[in-house]
């Protein structure tokens, strides 16, 4: 299931693959490039898999719902997170109110609920409101080292 981004030179709407979104693209129309994700991305479980599944690079979740203030007030931070790390993570956004199976395959119980994820797998989970450098630092450790 590919991700819609639009080109901000000429406002073309660009699918993008999942295992592509941290990296430089062009636009199909002028050619310009697409800039690797700079901003949380809201998911569905099917995209969220095939997300996770497939990043070649660090992918920061954050669980969360409408009604919370923490939330909230953790959105500003995320988006920084998001912003500072593109093209080397993905950030992306899961409401648990509409999506309730996902959060509970990860159990999630309190909300803000973060989770880290490298190579397909969960590396990190934490609830509570942190900010934008405590979440860089858990991408930053969770990038994958070649083996040599």
């Amino acid at each position: 299931m590919p991700t819609i981004r639009t080109c901000k030179t000429c406002g073309q709407k660009n699918r993008l693959a999942a295992n592509h979104l941290a990296d430089t693209g062009r636009c199909g129309a002028c050619k310009n490039p697409l800039p690797p994700l700079d901003e949380p991305l809201q998911v569905d479980t099917v995209l969220f898999d095939e997300i996770i599944q497939s990043s070649r690079v660090p992918v920061l979740v954050d669980f969360w719902a409408d009604w919370c203030g923490p939330c909230h007030a953790a959105a500003p931070e995320v988006a920084r997170t998001a912003k500072d790390m593109a093209g080397q993570a993905i950030v992306l956004k899961v409401d648990t109110d509409k999506h309730q199976q996902l959060a509970a395959r990860f159990a999630v119980r309190g909300i803000p609920n973060f989770a880290v994820f490298t190579s397909g797998k969960l590396i990190k989970q934490q609830a509570g409101v942190v900010d934008h450098n405590v979440m860089e630092g858990w991408l930053r450790s969770a990038v994958p080292t070649p083996s040599v």
